[in-house]
């Protein structure tokens, strides 16, 4: 190639005739790395490989081709890149990557540790890694990292051309406002993750008065399934199958019914599921359903609830809001909800509107 010397034009004959290895170490690195971290449970934004072409081999070469030996000193023929969510999971894929491939120790860096001003966007880990006899490069980063290193490398930030100081600082404090956001949202996981565990323990151990419901309690409320007794009740009236659905959404009904813990839910569930299986046996002993939903004793539950406060159909309007937004089928499932419930004894111990 033009402006290269023997050694240089060797390296280069060197890469031509290992580049179907490179191509084949290439697909299994990817593999290895996608298999480890779902194995892990680690769920990244991007897992990207690359093989170095010929035309940029050549550039490197030309520029400063005398400082390698042989093709194996250029540790980025071959490239991986590993885009993490999360700044600890950095560390997380680290430890991963230290047991799947051997690091050569003395020509890796971690850029994190340079604490530059200007050097957010550059903050990766790098690995030099050996992979069946075959160099490469690891890079660890963050979306935010490897984002503002895209828009640097576009402005020409890092170019080697001088830009106004201006927007020099500018950018600095960008870069210092997306360093601390990577750090926060790290720092809340981590908050949440110990809320959650927290969470779980009360629930294990029956302090549900000291759970505030939200999204979060609710899911771990479900999870030890408070409502199939009530179900299997239920789908026993026809002999019926359960199909199970997701029962999030009636987060926003428990709190229409002044449900604040998860404690709350508990007294709501114990207090009105016999009467939410009698609604269900009015609603489907003259019925052939042979499928039911899970959702069906909640949903009976918090219409007793309604009803028995005297809250009457507009109270059903509103639970059917809260479930389906406003449609015009609202006021006709309230009226017929209400008609099923009519005769049941609870309604004659409440007024209606």
């Amino acid at each position: 190639m033009d402006g290269l010397d023997l050694h240089c034009e060797l390296i280069l004959e060197e890469y031509r005739t290992k580049l179907p290895v490179f191509q084949q170490v290439k697909a299994e690195v990817e593999h290895t790395l996608r298999e480890a971290l779902d194995r892990n449970g680690i769920v990244v934004t991007a897992v990207e490989t690359r093989v170095k072409t010929e035309q940029s081999l050549a550039g490197k070469l030309a520029l400063k081709g005398q400082k390698y030996r042989s093709l194996d000193d250029i540790t980025d023929i071959l490239g991986a890149r590993v885009i993490t969510f999360y700044t600890d999971d950095v560390d997380r894929i680290a430890a991963m990557a230290e047991q799947l491939f051997d690091i050569d120790w003395e020509n890796s860096v971690d850029k994190r540790r340079l604490h530059q001003l200007d050097s957010f966007g550059y903050n990766s880990l790098h690995y030099i890694c050996r992979y069946n006899g075959i160099r490469f490069e690891l890079q660890l980063r963050t979306t935010l990292q490897h984002a503002w290193a895209a828009i640097n490398h576009d402005t020409g930030y890092k170019s080697g051309v001088e830009i106004p100081r201006e927007y020099m600082r500018q950018m600095n404090r960008l870069a210092g406002m997306l360093e601390l956001a990577d750090d926060e949202f790290s720092r809340i996981r981590t908050e949440l993750n110990t809320y959650r565990r927290r969470v779980q323990q009360l629930v294990q151990n029956g302090k549900l008065d000291e759970v505030q419901l939200d999204g979060d309690t609710f899911r771990s409320y479900l999870e030890a399934r408070p409502l199939d007794p009530l179900n299997k009740r239920i789908a026993a009236i026809n002999q019926a199958e359960i199909q199970e659905v997701s029962l999030l959404r009636y987060l926003r009904v428990l709190k229409f019914v002044d449900c604040n813990t998860l404690g709350d839910v508990s007294r709501l569930i114990k207090t009105n599921s016999e009467d939410a299986y009698r609604l269900a046996r009015h609603q489907l002993g003259n019925t052939d359903l042979d499928i039911v939903s899970s959702a069906v004793g909640l949903q009976n539950i918090c219409v007793v609830s309604i009803l028995k406060q005297g809250w009457g159909k507009n109270g059903l309007v509103k639970m059917f809001e809260a479930l389906n937004g406003f449609n015009s089928q609202n006021e006709m499932l309230a009226e017929m909800t209400y008609q099923q419930a009519s005769n049941l004894s609870f309604m004659k111990q409440s007024s209606n509107f």
